[in-house]
C-alpha cells in the first residue's frame, strides 16, 4: 500500500505539469520545425513539396516499428519503476537498445534495396519531376532509421521516469540542427530536396548519440545503460516488449497502409491537391499536439500506477489528462482558425491549392476538439495497462471499414474530392473513439499484464 501511496503522490500538481509541459514544447518544436520544413521544401516548387510528402507517408510506415518499439519499452519500463525494481528496469532499457538496433538496420537495408520499386508500387504512374524529388528525399530518409530508431528508444526511457526535460532538450538540438542544415543546404547550396533530407539525416544523428551517451554515463539512473555493450539478451524482458509493441506495430502499419491508401487519392486529383493536403497536414499538426504530448504523458503515469497496482489512481490521472487534451485541443482548433489566411499566405500555393487547404482544415478544426483525443490519447492508457491488442484491432477494423471506405465513398461516388477524404478521416475518429471510451469505462484493462516474467 505504501507503493501505491507513493505513486499516487508523485503526480500531484506540479509534478503532472513538469512531465507535460516540456512534452508540450517538444510537440511544438516538432511540429513547427516540421512546417518551417514544408515552407523551405515549398519555396523549391510544388513538384518538391508534393515528393517529399508522398515520402513522408511512405516513411510513417516503414518506422513504425521504432515507435511501437519505443511504446513497449516505455510500458515496460514504466510498470517495473512502479513496481519498485530499479534492476529489471535497466534490464528492460539495454533489451529495448538491442531490439530497437536489430529492427532499425534491417529496415534500412531493405528500403536501400528496394527504394524506387517501392514508390511505384505505391503510387504507380506520377510526375516526373515530383518522382525524382520523392526518390532523393526516400533514399536518405532510408541511411538516418537507424539513427531515429535510437533517437525515439532512448527518449523513451527518459519519458519513462517522468523526466521529459531531457527529451525535450534534446529536440531543441535535432530541431535547431535540421533548420540550421536546411537554411544551409537549401539555400546557401542550392541542393533543394537533397539538402532537406542530409539535414534530417545529420540532425537524427546528432540527437542518438548524444542521448545514447548521457544513458551510458549515468550509473545512477534507473533507466542507465551501462553495460549496454556486454550483450546478454532477456527472452522474458523482450517478448514483455513486443507484447505490448508488436499489436502497437500493427496498429500503426494498418493505420499508416490506410493512409497511404488514401493519400493515393491525392494523387488522382493532381499535384495541386498533393501539395494542398501536405499543407494542410503540416498546419493541422499543431491541433493535435497537445492531446499527443498528454498521451505521451498518460504512458508514463497509467504505467507507473498499473505496476503499483493502483486502480483508483490510473482512473483519476486518467480523467484529468482526458480533459486536458480536449480543452488544448479546443484552443488550438480556434487559433487556427483565427490565423488560418495567414498561415496559408506563407506557402508558395496557387489559388486552387490554398482554396483545397481552406476546406481541409476547417473539417479538422471543426472535429478535432470534439473526437481526437478519445481516438489517440485515450488508447495510450489502455496500451500502458497493458491492453494494446484491444487498441490494435479497434483501430485496424475502423480505419478499413470507416476512414479507407468512406474516403473513396466521398471522393468519388459522392463527387466530394479532396475534402471528402478528411471528412471520411474524422469519422473514423468518431468511430474508433467511442469504443476507446466503452473499454475503458468496462474496466476490462485492469486484468491485463504486460509484463512476462522469465
Amino acid at each position: 500500500m505504501e507503493i501505491n501511496n507513493t505513486i499516487a503522490e508523485q503526480w500531484k500538481g506540479r509534478e503532472l505539469w513538469r512531465l507535460l509541459i516540456p512534452l508540450i514544447v517538444e510537440q511544438i518544436l516538432t511540429v513547427a520545425i516540421g512546417l518551417a520544413d514544408t515552407i523551405m521544401v515549398a519555396s523549391v516548387g510544388e513538384y518538391a513539396v508534393s515528393g517529399v510528402s508522398l515520402v513522408d507517408s511512405i516513411n510513417m510506415l516503414l518506422v513504425i516499428a521504432f515507435g511501437a518499439l519505443a511504446t513497449g519499452g516505455s510500458v515496460v519500463v514504466s510498470q517495473y519503476i512502479g513496481r519498485r525494481n530499479t534492476k529489471k528496469a535497466r534490464v528492460a532499457a539495454r533489451q529495448l537498445m538491442y531490439t530497437t538496433a536489430v529492427m532499425s538496420l534491417a529496415i534500412m537495408i531493405f528500403t536501400v534495396a528496394l527504394c524506387v520499386p517501392i514508390l511505384r508500387l505505391v503510387y504507380g504512374r506520377i510526375e516526373a519531376d515530383v518522382m525524382e524529388a520523392a526518390k532523393t528525399y526516400f533514399m536518405l530518409s532510408a541511411v538516418s532509421y537507424p539513427f531515429l530508431a535510437i533517437y525515439n528508444a532512448t527518449a523513451s526511457l527518459y519519458r519513462s521516469v517522468g523526466n521529459s526535460r531531457i527529451s525535450m532538450l534534446i529536440s531543441l538540438l535535432v530541431n535547431i540542427l535540421n533548420i540550421t542544415g536546411n537554411a544551409i543546404l537549401i539555400f546557401g547550396f542550392h541542393l533543394g530536396v537533397l539538402g532537406a533530407g542530409l539535414a534530417t539525416m545529420a540532425s537524427r544523428a546528432a540527437a542518438a548519440f548524444v542521448l545514447t551517451a548521457m544513458l551510458l554515463t549515468d550509473k545512477y539512473s534507473p533507466i542507465s545503460l551501462a553495460g549496454l555493450f556486454s550483450i546478454r539478451l532477456n527472452g522474458g524482458v523482450i517478448r514483455s516488449i513486443l507484447k505490448v509493441g508488436v499489436p502497437s506495430g500493427v496498429e500503426s502499419s494498418m493505420f499508416q497502409i490506410g493512409k497511404v491508401l488514401v493519400s493515393r487519392i491525392f494523387t488522382t486529383f493532381g499535384t495541386t491537391a498533393i501539395a494542398a493536403n501536405a499543407i494542410s497536414g503540416s498546419i493541422n499538426s499543431f491541433t493535435i499536439m497537445p492531446g499527443t504530448a498528454v498521451g505521451i504523458g498518460m504512458m508514463t503515469i497509467v504505467g507507473q500506477c498499473v505496476g503499483a497496482k493502483d486502480f483508483d489512481s490510473t482512473r483519476r490521472y486518467t480523467k484529468r489528462l482526458m480533459r486536458i487534451a480536449h480543452c488544448m485541443a479546443l484552443v488550438m482548433s480556434v487559433t487556427i482558425i483565427l490565423l488560418m489566411n495567414p498561415l496559408l499566405n506563407v506557402f508558395n500555393l496557387s489559388d486552387e491549392a490554398k482554396k483545397i487547404a481552406q476546406a481541409l482544415l476547417w473539417t479538422s478544426c471543426v472535429m478535432t476538439p470534439l473526437s481526437w483525443p478519445l481516438s489517440f490519447t485515450l488508447p495510450n492508457a489502455l496500451r500502458a495497462a497493458g491492453d494494446a491488442r484491444f487498441v490494435m484491432i479497434v483501430a485496424a477494423i475502423s480505419m478499413w471499414a470507416v476512414r479507407v471506405s468512406a474516403a473513396y465513398l466521398f471522393a468519388y461516388p459522392l463527387g466530394m474530392g479532396p475534402s471528402g477524404v478528411w471528412i471520411a478521416m474524422t469519422a473514423d475518429w468518431c468511430a474508433r473513439g467511442a469504443f476507446y471510451a466503452w473499454r475503458w469505462r468496462r474496466g476490462r484493462w485492469q486484468n491485463k499484464n504486460a509484463l512476462i516474467e522469465g
